[in-house]
């Protein structure tokens, strides 16, 4: 028995085929293998094509059908995993009516803030456990008060996890960990925000059928098996947002347990079983994928949007003919603190973490005499984790205390340079797994479709790889103070911010 799971990034597709009985991966291929277009039609404006995931997947798995011997017929389910937040909007037909607006997008902050401070603040914590910022429903509004010709076609708002299922099984269907992450979720009635839906003026039928994350959002469509050479009929019967789920992949799923990535964003995400919020809003709490009404697991979600984007920002400016590995081994070379060079990694729209500013990517202290393309990425990689640093302190403030962070050993955390700086930035150790989103999405369909009895079981056999500790010696902390002096710098004071 096989397990497929797709994982929909905003650089690529990824999917991976799992041994149902072994949870080992018998084949994984990604597409395109370079990063895939964001459209900007203006300034902090993000937008992807859902038919492009859909071809790319497509392909994906023809790539994967040729690293292994396996019969896609054996396939007995499907989980996707997918980039958070984006707004995928289809007609009565289930055709496109826009490109997709994805998680970086900021167009929607001022009406994110303005809904904030029409339903009020404590509304917005205390039910949604955030301000409704740029998330999925103020992208949604926007579309309203922006494309009124687009909104009045809309039959269905949806996240791009959902559209692929879509097309996989022509079934719509979404989950309250989906409605939260769009943060149309009131969490003290357990049900649909009325009071948000009433502001923005949504009619409640654009919301799909909710189901449970592990559970049948539908088969797929004989076209879809033909296209995919799979058995008509088999379930997706998981769906999550790529955060959760990398969370899942890492088996985070109980209280205090923390997980922690760095791809194109930067994200640590921690498990609670208490409904709390940021007062700021600067870190977001959605469902987990194992919430339910009587046992509430809480994801507490920090996130950096420019890491992995910032690392190949600088790569493809200063060394484009380089590797990564390449890069790593010349930056190691540089000592500690890049020789006063800093870099402010914020240049990848609003962050939410600093209330919704728009700080941008910042270089400082170049000295043309001193400075070389080892030290621009010695001082990349430290800058991300000086960000994940000052991120985890407003975890810290509002009660999560992680003693060990479970990370894939993948992007980033492939440098031994960014996890030097990580791990000692941030005080916190390090435990690294051999760790895949699209393993993980293959392995919830295995609990969805009942394969196995609950989670835990689906992951029995997950070991770490290796395990980093802080090293007191280093002098990480006086680089990191330095490194905030120069944030403080740029970002507007709290007592000047409109939350």
């Amino acid at each position: 028995m096989l397990l497929l799971g797709i994982d929909i990034g905003t650089s690529s597709i990824k999917v991976a085929v799992v041994d149902a009985q072994t949870q080992q991966t018998i084949a994984t291929a990604q597409y395109p293998e370079e990063e895939a277009t964001i459209h900007a039609p203006h300034p902090g404006w993000a937008e992807q094509d859902p038919e492009l995931w859909w071809a790319h997947t497509q392909q994906a798995f023809e790539l994967c059908k040729k690293k292994a011997n396996f019969q896609p017929l054996d396939i007995s389910a499907i989980g996707i995993a997918y980039q958070m937040h984006g707004l995928v909007l289809v007609d009565k037909d289930q055709q496109l009516l826009r490109n997709s607006i994805i998680w970086c997008d900021s167009r929607a902050v001022s009406l994110g803030n303005e809904a904030f401070d029409q339903l009020g603040h404590e509304y917005c914590l205390s039910h949604l456990l955030n301000s409704p910022g740029n998330f999925t429903a103020s992208k949604l509004a926007w579309v309203k008060q922006n494309e009124p010709e687009c909104y009045a076609k809309i039959d269905k708002v949806m996240l791009p996890g959902d559209f692929i299922a879509m097309k996989l099984s022509s079934n719509i269907t979404t989950s309250i960990s989906a409605l939260s992450e769009g943060v149309f979720w009131d969490f003290q009635s357990d049900t649909l925000s009325e009071a948000l839906m009433d502001h923005y003026g949504f009619d409640r039928n654009l919301i799909p059928e909710i189901k449970p994350v592990f559970s049948e959002h539908g088969r797929v469509s004989s076209s879809a098996a033909a296209l995919f050479g799979l058995k008509a009929g088999i379930p997706v019967s998981y769906k999550s947002g790529d955060q959760p789920n990398n969370a899942l992949s890492l088996n985070v799923l109980e209280p205090g347990e923390v997980a922690a990535t760095a791809g194109t964003s930067g994200v640590i995400y921690g498990i609670s079983d208490q409904l709390s919020y940021d007062p700021q809003s600067r870190v977001n709490t959605f469902a987990h994928v194992n919430y339910t009404e009587n046992e509430k697991r809480l994801g507490i979600l920090l996130c950096i949007n420019g890491t992995g984007s910032m690392n190949r920002w600088a790569k493809s400016l200063v060394a484009p003919g380089k590797s990564y590995d390449e890069i790593n081994t010349a930056a190691k070379k540089i000592a500690i603190g890049a020789e006063g060079l800093r870099i402010l990694p914020f240049g990848n729209g609003a962050e939410r973490m600093l209330n919704n500013q728009i700080v941008g990517g910042h270089l400082q202290n170049i000295d043309f005499n001193l400075h070389s393309t080892p030290h621009i990425f010695r001082a990349v990689q430290e800058g991300i984790a000086f960000s994940f640093r000052y991120g985890l302190d407003i975890m810290r403030s509002n009660g999560l205390q992680p003693k060990v962070i479970r990370a894939g050993k993948a992007n980033l955390f492939l440098s031994d340079l960014f996890l030097e700086a990580f791990v000692n930035s941030t005080g916190v150790p390090v435990e690294l797994y051999e760790n895949d989103g699209s393993v993980g999405a293959a392995l919830g369909a295995g609990i969805g479709a009942g394969t196995y009895p609950n989670a835990a079981a689906a992951f029995s056999n997950i070991k770490a790889l290796q395990l980093i500790e802080p090293n007191a010696n280093l002098p990480y902390e006086d680089l990191y103070q330095d490194w905030l002096l120069h944030l403080e710098s740029k970002i507007i004071k709290e007592s000047s911010v409109s939350y």
